[in-house]
């Protein structure tokens, strides 16, 4: 786990999955919010998100290239 990523509360680990769920925010923006780069990001939706939940949106942010 990354310093950034053990730093979050619960309450802030909600709002930064719910923003990377959303197909309008880019990572680029989730960094500059949370200081996450898009590798911890994918790391910590892999740790809280069902895998058939992850593989998905794994795929919309690929071929959306976010």
């Amino acid at each position: 786990m990354q310093n950034g990523e053990r730093n979050l509360s619960q309450a802030r680990l909600s709002e930064l999955i719910e923003l990377a769920l959303s197909d309008k925010v880019s990572f680029k923006a989730i960094k500059s919010e949370f200081g996450l780069k898009e590798t911890e990001v994918k790391n910590l939706m892999r740790k809280n998100l069902r895998s058939g939940s992850y593989t998905a949106w794994r795929k919309r942010i690929f071929r959306k290239g976010k």
